[in-house]
């Protein structure tokens, strides 16, 4: 029945997504990522909040892009948890603050109540943070569900066991050797035409086209399968967070790691050609978690601790997992 109905449906389809696709508009994002910053600075509590930043006291890690599934073919999240799981274990005994930056949950293509069954120790290592406290959940276009159910807070309740808001985006601020520092933390769809309009175009996305789209095994036109838009979408962010005052981006969504507003690819491109002019200007503003569903099942997040901003990665060294840190700046010379 499945192939009847993609012989007759993908032409449709693909039409669509040409259509209406999700490829980023400039225009359209700058808009987006203003806004939403705007609010939670002016309006805290309506989309975001503010979290005191203390650079000498204060940790906190950010993960993204769990997309946990139903331990089926399609749940890249399965062979990622025990990484995952070590990481939340060694995250919560040093006191971190967990910012889980969207898409942690699969639900275009699983209902809440399947993923919950097959991700208990997950909800649970998470839930560790909420009962200190010290938990930020942030929605992503792939868990809308959280932004869109009226009756998502039950739901996050039964969950964690605290009232736990799921959010658009939150602002980290402090001061760091006497200079201003904001740090806003979004999953990084914002203007994205598939999966940021109205609630009502977000309904429609997250409870019917995305779900046909994987019911019909139909990749969705997104930068986490896209190689180009992937690009763009980066390029994007490093724009509207280059233009910011006192000012970093942490975005997740491509799924892919960015350090200082470069991929791994261009800081070994920078490293052969340090003198390039396309390197040298580039200001580092912007920072991608990269993503926890990784097909080798490693993970990748953002460390902030110990006035050091941190990219790393966990992954299984001799069948333990093994945290590595990849990339290292002083929050201090960001700011500077």
């Amino acid at each position: 029945m499945r192939r009847i109905f993609r012989y007759l449906l993908l032409r449709p389809i693909l039409w669509l997504v040409a259509r209406f696709d999700s490829a980023p508009v400039r225009d359209r994002i700058f808009d987006a990522l203003t806004s939403l910053k705007d609010t939670i600075s002016t309006e805290p509590g309506k989309k975001g909040f503010i979290i005191p930043l203390d650079t000498v006291t204060t940790r906190f890690i950010i993960f993204s892009d769990q997309h946990k599934g139903v331990r089926n073919g399609a749940d890249d999240f399965a062979q990622a948890e025990p990484n995952y799981l070590a990481a939340l274990s060694h995250y919560d005994q040093e006191g971190y603050h967990y910012i889980s930056l969207g898409d942690a949950e699969e639900l275009w293509e699983n209902t809440l109540a399947q993923v919950r069954k097959f991700n208990v120790s997950s909800f649970e290592a998470e839930g560790r943070f909420a009962n200190r406290h010290a938990f930020t959940k942030i929605f992503g276009n792939h868990d809308l569900d959280w932004e869109i159910d009226p009756l998502a807070a039950m739901a996050l309740k039964e969950i964690y066991g605290e009232n736990v808001v799921a959010l658009e985006g939150v602002i980290l601020e402090g001061t760091i050797e006497g200079k201003s520092l904001r740090i806003f933390c979004t999953h990084g769809h914002q203007g994205d035409a598939q999966s940021d309009g109205n609630l009502f175009s977000k309904f429609f996305v997250s409870k019917i086209w995305a779900p046909l789209q994987a019911y019909l095994r139909i990749n969705p036109n997104t930068p986490a399968y896209n190689v180009t838009l992937k690009t763009v979408h980066n390029l994007l962010m490093y724009e509207w967070s280059s233009q910011q005052n006192n000012l970093l981006l942490i975005t997740g969504h491509t799924h892919q790691p960015v350090f200082e507003s470069l991929t791994y690819f261009e800081r070994v491109q920078r490293s052969k050609n340090s003198s390039s002019p396309e390197f040298q200007n580039i200001k580092p503003v912007y920072f991608n978690t990269g993503c926890c569903c990784y097909q080798d099942g490693d993970i990748t997040g953002i460390e902030l601790a110990d006035g050091d901003i941190r990219l790393v990665k966990w992954s299984s060294k001799n069948g333990m997992p093994t945290r590595e840190i990849l990339e290292r700046s002083r929050l201090s010379d960001l700011v500077e």
